[in-house]
């Protein structure tokens, strides 16, 4: 079957009509910004729905139509369909036929064509370089570059065992714990922080790439936290931001990204590189993590918000969330920041394969809780790991005014002296 094109501009113009949805088939990181087939520009069509055409391969039927409906697609949608190349578009548009979808057109030219015409709107994540994926990660261990100026973390919290399990070659493995107290599980001390960055060999100027393991953490197991290497790979990249490291970057999607795309894996142990100094004046960045009183003060400032990143449970009080905080509730006056079902969990803020949700989709979401750019946003969790991914995210996007408050739920409900709420918000 032959599906009716689209030029560009027919497409813009429909589009901003709302008259089409646009699906974007080029995987995540073109559609973020990456320019991967040399284009001169990179990014997206603006509001363009991310749906990456290896989904229609990896996953069943039934989930393809609860992915598009969560994206506000169903079969009575008329959609176009843009990519990279026309046998791609074309495949997709088989695909969704097969599926129940009747009004579907692909775009004359695709993505290259469009990026050709410098009057057309783009529009990218802003600090995409930050967020890598498997073919630059590929690219940049087989250059040239000295070794000593870059350094590739294998990131969980007191889990050797995963690293040993199988990590990326050359990869060294990076403890959470040597970043964060876990008394408290806020960040170290400045001067622990420096010892643990010159054992680790990471300077200021280090460009330092993280990434972790996510294997189906939940809260049957004694230690869950040990399970979510993804997201710890985010509480690494704040804290080492945090300190002042100048070139941090996260592997979009983790491990499993890796070896989806036939990246190898090995058992083999890295050593670090051990450095005298890193260079820094430990936090150069400090503003990235707000103490508890600042986060007091963002209670009664219009232009500010505490933002709890924990699922709709913890929120009402229903569960505390954690093995280890007894006390149940919320910080009253926090705003809801929706992170997914439970505390070692991220779906709201990432895709069904674990990379990072459009920027747009994430700021559908937040604008729901009156969350915007212009305001001071302090983004926390139980301990500060849900927080820091909510605040990665949030900068990636651009948004200058975020923060993670580190004590988080941990710190305030051990306070007696601190209120707290349960039940349904008014």
């Amino acid at each position: 079957m032959n599906f009716p094109k689209l030029t560009s501009n027919e497409l813009i113009e429909q589009h901003f009509n709302q008259t089409i949805k646009i699906v974007d088939l080029r995987n995540t990181a073109a559609f973020n910004g990456w320019p991967l087939m040399d284009e001169e520009r990179g990014g997206h069509i603006p509001q363009a729905i991310s749906f990456p055409s290896r989904w229609f391969s990896e996953f069943s039927q039934d989930k393809i139509l609860q992915i598009l409906q969560s994206k506000n697609i169903t079969p009575a949608t008329a959609i176009v369909l843009t990519g990279y190349s026309e046998e791609e578009m074309d495949a997709g548009a088989h695909k969704l036929l097969s599926l129940g979808f009747k009004s579907l057109s692909t775009h004359s030219g695709g993505m290259l064509a469009y990026f050709e015409d410098a009057e057309l709107p783009v529009r990218s994540l802003p600090r995409y370089k930050h967020l890598v994926h498997p073919e630059w990660l590929r690219n940049i261990l087989s250059s040239n570059l000295p070794q000593q100026d870059i350094v590739l973390a294998h990131v969980s919290f007191d889990n050797w065992g995963d690293y040993n399990e199988g990590h990326i070659p050359g990869a060294i493995w990076l403890d959470t714990l040597a970043l964060e107290d876990e008394t408290t599980w806020n960040h170290r001390t400045n001067t622990e922080i420096e010892e643990e960055l010159c054992a680790h060999g990471i300077s200021k100027d280090t460009s330092v790439i993280l990434y972790g393991r996510t294997a189906n953490p939940n809260m049957s197991q004694e230690q869950p936290g040990q399970h979510a290497g993804q997201l710890a790979s985010m509480r690494a990249a704040l804290l080492l931001m945090f300190a002042g490291v100048r070139n941090v970057h996260v592997l979009d999607g983790g491990l499993e990204a890796w070896i989806r795309e036939g990246g190898r894996i090995t058992r083999d142990e890295t050593l670090p590189t051990k450095i005298k100094s890193s260079g820094l004046k430990i936090p150069e960045r400090s503003k990235y993590i707000t103490l508890i009183e600042e986060a007091k003060r963002y209670l009664s400032d219009p232009q500010s918000e505490l933002v709890s990143v924990r699922s709709w449970e913890e929120f009402l009080g229903e569960v505390s969330g954690y093995h280890y905080i007894q006390k149940k509730g919320r910080i009253p006056g926090a705003v809801f920041g929706n992170c997914g079902t439970d505390a070692y969990h991220m779906e709201n803020y990432r895709n069904h394969d674990d990379t990072m949700r459009s920027l747009c989709e994430i700021e559908s979401m937040l604008l729901k809780s009156d969350l915007t750019s212009d305001k001071h946003l302090a983004f926390y969790c139980g301990t500060g790991w849900r927080a820091s991914e909510a605040w990665f995210c949030t900068w990636l996007m651009g948004w200058e005014h975020v923060s993670i408050f580190d004590g988080g739920w941990f710190e305030w409900s051990n306070d007696p002296n601190n209120p707290y709420e349960t039940g349904t918000p008014e």
